[in-house]
């Protein structure tokens, strides 16, 4: 457990550095932003600003989407592997191999295409909603901090793409509907909350979706290496039982 505790947190760690050195040019991240918005209009799309404008009418809305974008890549998403890790040890494996692939996937976009979010266009009716409604700040947080932060690593949205590859598979593994369901709706409620805080455009989300099934399919691949350790199975192993 501590090996994989280590992998996972050097892992992390430098996907955030490489993401906070992997700033890019501010003219091209909005430049890609207006861009995204052109794209969604033209195919309809672009309805961002109509969702928060309706989620900004309550304000548990609000309060409720920008904590769970604070705290899902964090607490929900560790709580969550450490789950699997415990309980479903046989299939935690191939979710690890999934979220290391789509951080290195997820590095290319934010280092080939960076992007503003949609909460630095209050010009196209964009509130930031986190830094209002909650007490974070990272401009004023520590320096290793903000080293560790992008804001132009919008495209793909990695909030969607880890509860798609934590929320999916635990679905899968659920004995109970109810617990099926809300695994299921996770990554949906995701795209809600990246959307309603004006931290990603849909298209983003798209993406992140993109993200995810490239790296579940990048690991089914790669566990044909090691079958027996690396695939991904909701059936339980069978007993062997054993005679007296």
């Amino acid at each position: 457990m501590l090996r994989q505790v280590s992998l996972f947190g050097l892992a992390y760690l430098a996907y955030r550095l490489v993401r906070g050195f992997a700033e890019g040019d501010a003219r091209a991240a909005f430049a890609h932003a207006r861009d995204l918005i052109s794209l969604e209009r033209g195919l309809h799309l672009f309805v961002e600003p109509s969702i928060q404008a309706w989620a900004s009418g309550s304000h548990f809305v609000t309060m409720l989407a920008s904590w769970l974008y604070v705290n899902a890549q964090g607490p929900i998403t560790i709580a969550a592997l450490l789950y699997l890790y415990m309980r479903h040890n046989s299939n935690f494996y191939f979710v690890r191999n999934m979220f290391l692939i789509a951080m290195a996937i997820a590095l290319i976009g934010y280092i080939v295409f960076p992007t503003a979010p949609p909460r630095f266009l209050p010009e196209w009716g964009f509130t930031n909603t986190v830094t209002d409604s909650t007490p974070f700040h990272v401009e004023n947080s520590s320096a290793t901090m903000t080293a560790l932060f992008n804001p132009y690593a919008a495209v793909p949205s990695m909030h969607v793409a880890f509860a798609l590859m934590i929320g999916w598979p635990l679905a899968a593994l659920s004995r109970r509907a109810v617990v099926r369901v809300l695994w299921v709706l996770y990554p949906f409620v995701m795209t809600f909350v990246i959307v309603v805080t004006a931290n990603h455009f849909i298209v983003d989300a798209l993406l992140g979706a993109l993200t995810a099934g490239v790296s579940a399919y990048a690991a089914s691949w790669l566990a044909r290496a090691r079958p027996a350790v690396w695939r991904f199975s909701a059936v339980a192993p069978a007993r062997v039982p054993v005679s007296g």
